[in-house]
């Protein structure tokens, strides 16, 4: 059995987006630089044909990933979760114990992952380290820098 990967409507909305425009949009687009290339004679000196063949490649590789993932994706809706315990969709705010400094995650699926914009990866080690916990409990984290402390100092659903 494959394993569902959890996510949010809006991972799974992202996903299915970049799905339908690599199939409508680059697939028929590299099929006609591939066919323009096959035009110019030669091919085994042709660099046009080998970089469309490779971008050929790519795109369906990348395809066949994104199907399997929204084959096996489970979509959670954030907005019919509740209560104080952290989980998949809810918005953590933690404060590094060392420096006082806070700091406001969303936990979502890998694929939708952005530090930047406040999202986490579910497998990340902060998120790891948070899952199951509560309001006013410490964590441990291992980060490059060596082992952080972090205090939950609120769980919040949007």
């Amino acid at each position: 059995m494959t394993a569902k990967l959890p996510m949010t409507a809006s991972g799974y909305e992202q996903l299915q987006e970049e799905l339908r425009h690599l199939r409508s949009v680059e697939r028929p687009a590299v099929i006609k630089a591939i066919a323009a290339a096959r035009e110019h004679g030669d091919l085994s000196e042709n660099a046009e044909y080998h970089a469309a063949r490779e971008r050929q490649s790519f795109i369906e590789g990348r395809v066949a990933e994104l199907e399997d993932k929204v084959s096996r994706a489970e979509v959670i809706d954030v907005s019919k979760l509740s209560g104080d315990t952290v989980k998949f969709g809810a918005t953590v705010t933690l404060v590094d114990e060392d420096t006082d400094e806070e700091m406001t995650y969303q936990l979502v699926g890998e694929d939708e992952a952005d530090v930047k914009q406040g999202r986490i990866g579910i497998t990340s080690p902060i998120a790891r380290a948070i899952i199951g916990k509560s309001v006013g409990d410490s964590v441990e984290v291992d980060t490059p820098r060596g082992a952080k402390q972090y205090e939950i100092l609120g769980v919040t659903w949007v």
